[in-house]
């Protein structure tokens, strides 16, 4: 995968969370000078990224995969941070996961060699390219959940140049849920018009459970995908190696124990686990929901972001009103949790005991117990909650050693 798309991204007054108001400076000159967190070159609201905590989730995530015989394709979408993704096939994943036809052009364009759209592709403009993009060595898995999906797939690619099929797979949905076939007869029934079409590969199943409320009603499902697998083999519907692509970050040890292992007679099986969140982890929605709670000898993960902001106000007792808000912090699955204040003399204390109760735009209401000293000029450290609505609210995230010293430029692409 190709590195040198920093050379080209320049912070300057317009990068939020950095403090530049003299001449443009490329992201790889700030990570080389050595700033430190609070040496005033990033400024009030900044999200950083822990980078002792990106690679141990990163290394975490691909031992578990190889311990468990899966290949990995990890969500893009949760952070379009090219350098993440880097470092995620350095790993040993197998693929990125996008969500769009814009993400599968950001990740061809940043040189990653295999993408997976879990989405259906039905626009011929995307399709059309794809196609060339396939004859020139690319490669790429996208979804079709309806006998339409298959047919705008023909109908893009009719007439049109090329000689590599494009790969598709069949997606199995649930009552409630989002995509996907709800019945194994519909599936069936795109498989066949999947293996019928001409310029398309029918490669295998994708699943996603991540929506559903509990263990055991991800197992129920994934006991009913692992039969509709098993019902597209024995119809002739499936190639010899068949791509079973699952998982979201909440429920990977329950795809483990259902599906993992050798269970389709005269295929060889790949199952593709396509977790994201996982990357930076987080203090609240994930933190509750991390399979590894479930299975602590399999390993941890470590929140990797933390938002720091200023405290602007301290109006009445036990409030501070703080400079972060709707535009900073993500609060679709949870509000910021308050993990430490620094003084303005940088003496550090525990968040033990506040909590944001609201957020307007740019301000945070913190409740604080009787006995913590705070004031303004103060600032406080909150971990997140949901890294999917965090990444997007920032277009370059500082990635911090232990001692909080700059030591790279995370930059985004939504």
């Amino acid at each position: 995968m190709r590195r040198d798309h920093r050379d080209g991204q320049l912070l300057d007054w317009r990068a939020k969370g950095f403090w530049q108001p003299g001449p443009p400076v490329s992201t790889a000159t700030f990570a080389a000078a050595g700033h430190h967190l609070f040496d005033g070159a990033l400024s009030w609201p900044v999200l950083v990224a822990r980078q002792g905590s990106l690679a141990h989730n990163i290394g975490t995530m691909a031992a578990f995969c190889r311990r468990h015989g899966f290949s990995f394709a990890p969500h893009g979408k949760t952070t379009m941070a090219p350098t993440l993704l880097a470092a995620q096939l350095a790993a040993g994943a197998w693929a990125v996961t996008v969500a769009t036809a814009g993400q599968l052009l950001a990740c061809r364009t940043w040189g990653v060699p295999r993408v997976v759209l879990a989405n259906q592709l039905l626009d011929p403009v995307p399709l059309r390219w794809l196609a060339g993009e396939l004859d020139q060595g690319f490669d790429a898995l996208f979804t079709v959940d309806s006998v339409a999906g298959v047919e705008a797939v023909t109908a893009a690619l009719t007439g049109q140049p090329g000689r590599t099929p494009v790969r598709v797979l069949v997606e199995l949905g649930h009552s409630g849920g989002r995509t996907g076939c709800r019945t194994v007869d519909e599936l069936v029934e795109v498989a066949e018009a999947a293996t019928a079409a001409p310029r398309v590969r029918l490669d295998g199943v994708t699943a996603y459970e991540g929506g559903l409320p509990d263990v055991a009603a991800v197992t129920a499902y994934l006991d009913r995908t692992r039969a509709a697998v098993t019902e597209l083999a024995t119809r002739g519907l499936l190639p010899a190696e068949v791509v079973l692509s699952v998982g979201g970050s909440a429920y990977f040890d329950v795809v483990a124990d259902r599906l993992g292992g050798t269970w389709l007679p005269g295929h060889r099986l790949r199952v593709v686990l396509r977790s994201g969140a996982y990357v930076s982890h987080d203090h609240g929605f994930y933190a509750e929901r991390t399979p590894f709670r479930r299975i602590p000898g399999e390993g941890s993960l470590d929140p990797a972001l933390e938002l720091w902001a200023q405290v602007l106000s301290t109006p009445e007792a036990g409030l501070a009103i703080v400079g972060m808000g709707k535009r900073d912090a993500p609060y679709d699955e949870g509000l910021p949790v308050p993990l430490r204040i620094r003084q303005v003399d940088g003496t550090v204390g525990d968040g033990t005991g506040m909590s944001v109760t609201r957020l307007n735009d740019h301000h945070a209401y913190l409740t604080v117990p009787s006995g913590t000293a705070i004031r303004p000029g103060d600032l406080v450290c909150f971990g997140i909650s949901h890294p999917c609505t965090a990444f997007d609210k920032w277009r370059f995230i500082p990635v911090v050693d232990a001692d909080h010293t700059v030591v790279d430029v995370l930059d985004t692409h939504f």
